[in-house]
Parts: C-alpha cells; structure tokens; sequence
C-alpha cells in the first residue's frame, strides 16, 4: 500500500470516530497525476447527496504531459462505497452533527483509494490539549532516548 496524500490537517480539526474505505471515480489524467503524488486533500470534504457520496474541493494538479484531455482540479468525484454505508453515513451525519473527512489517498492493488472518517469537530481547548499532549510525549521519549544512550 503506497500512499499518496495525507490530510494531517483533519487529525488535527477533528475527533475520528470511525474509518472507512472507499474507492474514487477519476479520470486518466487524474489518475497519472495522482500517482506521481500532486493532490492535496488538506481542505476538501465528503458530502451525501441523492444516496450517493461526492468528494468536494479535493485538488488533484492537471498532469503535466496531459494535452486538451486534462481535467478541471478542483472538481466534484463520485465516492464508490455500498449502499447500505452510504444510508449509515448519512444517517449519523444528519443526526448527531457529525461530518465526513478525507484522511488519505493510496493505492491498494493498483487501484486507487480514499480512506474516510466519521468525524467530530473539535473545540479549540481539545486543540490545545492534544498539542500539549504531543509535547509531553515528546519530551518524555527525547528524555528517555538521551538518558538511555550507548556512549
């Protein structure tokens, strides 16, 4: 599994709750373009309209040896998901204030793949707390690597 593209941003804004896995309709352009890389997911997001799931403002760059047949960089792709996880999704998203998030995009048997989330949104103390929590973290495991060197 190579990935392609990671929305570190969306770790960050929100509380995942669930993952799935979807695949996502693109062009051959889009394809090629995707492969080498040069797509930015940091502000797009998942919407569910008519039972079925759309991603929206994802950026995938034209490819450069591409000729008139490129495509638009921002436009709207089809989510490929089961039916009964779209009507789950939609369901929990109306309900209880939830939204969908794009994690990442990575190929998986050549084919390309969209990894979502459940998520919630975070409030700007829970922002504050998590930094605070990694900081920690990471003074802890500088300390113990130091403390614990092979001279």
């Amino acid at each position: 599994m190579k990935v392609l593209a990671t929305n570190k941003k969306a770790f960050h804004d929100y509380e995942i709750i669930e993952k799935y896995e979807a695949g996502i309709v693109l062009k051959g352009t889009e394809v090629k373009s995707a492969k080498n890389g040069r797509i930015n997911l940091r502000d797009s997001f998942i919407r569910i309209k008519d039972g079925e799931a759309f991603l929206l403002n994802c950026h995938i760059s034209p490819y450069e040896q591409g000729n008139i047949m490129n495509h638009d960089p921002t436009r709207t792709r089809k989510l490929l998901l089961h039916k009964r996880e779209i009507e789950r999704l939609a369901g929990k998203v109306q309900e209880k204030g939830l939204t969908l998030v794009p994690l990442k995009v990575y190929l998986k048997n050549n084919l390309v793949k969209i990894e979502i989330a459940l998520a919630k949104g975070k409030k700007l103390y829970d922002k504050r707390e998590t930094i605070k929590k990694k900081d920690l973290e990471r003074e802890i495991s500088r300390t113990l690597k130091n403390k614990y060197k092979i001279k």
